[in-house]
């Protein structure tokens, strides 16, 4: 089964790809947006905070009330729909943490 995506997670993987293309900081230069994919529709959503404005970096909050799961106290997204995945958009497609770090970093 897979993990549900939350804050945790999200911290867990910018340190497992920390120095690696596979993290806003290191890709935004070459024009990678942070971004989600729903494995389960397809639908690809830009990260956004919750007035909808760009976020920087992977931000919960301006997700689609149809993928959240929970929130905290202050209302602020805290987890989302299990077949949601973290990645970058970039001219187009969505691309994985994985495959972004590949991309930028190809050795």
């Amino acid at each position: 089964m897979a993990q549900t995506l939350s804050l945790q997670t999200l911290e867990a993987d910018n340190r497992a790809f920390a120095g690696t293309g596979g993290v806003s900081m290191e890709n935004r230069h070459v024009g990678f947006i942070p971004g989600f994919l729903d494995q389960e529709t397809g639908a690809v959503y830009c990260s956004r905070w919750a007035d909808g404005r760009p976020a920087p970096f992977h931000a919960l909050d301006g997700l689609p009330d149809h993928l959240v799961l929970a929130r905290g106290p202050r209302g602020r997204i805290t987890a989302v729909k299990a077949s949601l995945i973290a990645g970058f958009i970039h001219l187009g497609h969505f691309y994985t943490r994985e495959q972004a770090a590949c991309r930028l970093d190809p050795s």
